[in-house]
């Protein structure tokens, strides 16, 4: 029994973590005015819109920030969350303690689109500089907004973009100083840490 315990959390999170992926980057394609005629980008529309559509009428968007994607996807985690304590434990837990988990799920992943997304920029820099690809300029469109504040202060080296540096040093520290932190303080068991 343990054995299909175990296979059920890993379809669980897999799936789960796969759309709330798309969820989120729904929400970070608004956040920095992507281009939602890029064909990648209408795939994450037409994804969402299922879900997105209802809660819409429900929650209205912030400063042009569509709020209602983000509450989904803090509430897609909160569900992966609870499904995998149910399969691991018995017992889905506190939900308010749930609700302080999947906020912390959620910020940890939205840190990590931009890491990702700054690491495939840094290679696509490399290997196919200028390219016009959808893939290539949706994720230099997710990095730029990430990038100007360091592009700001460090200085232009002869055509060297050394800001992904610095950007990677920040989006690590908050990830080991502010997201382990806060998951190891609120007691998130080790099942919910690899979530994140």
């Amino acid at each position: 029994m343990y054995g299909l315990n175990t296979a059920a959390i890993y379809v669980v999170q897999t799936l789960g973590s796969l759309y709330l992926l798309i969820m989120l980057l729904r929400f970070v394609l608004q956040l920095v005015r992507a281009d939602f005629y890029n064909p990648l980008s209408q795939f994450i529309v037409r994804a969402t819109q299922p879900l997105l559509k209802p809660v819409r009428r429900i929650i209205p968007s912030l400063f042009g920030l569509d709020m209602s994607s983000l509450l989904l996807a803090i509430v897609i985690q909160m569900i992966i969350m609870a499904l995998t304590l149910l399969l691991a434990y018995g017992t889905t837990g506190n939900p308010l303690q749930l609700l302080v988990w999947a906020i912390i799920g959620v910020t940890a992943l939205f840190l990590k689109i931009f890491f990702f997304a700054m690491i495939i920029s840094v290679i696509l820099s490399w290997v196919a500089p200028q390219s016009h690809n959808p893939g290539a300029e949706l994720v230099n469109q997710i990095c730029e907004p990430a990038l100007a504040p360091f592009r700001r202060i460090v200085p232009n080296l002869g055509g060297l973009d050394i800001s992904p540096i610095l950007a990677f040093m920040v989006l690590k520290l908050l990830d080991m100083l502010v997201i382990n932190n806060l998951a190891m303080t609120t007691g998130m068991p080790q099942i919910l840490r690899l979530l994140i």
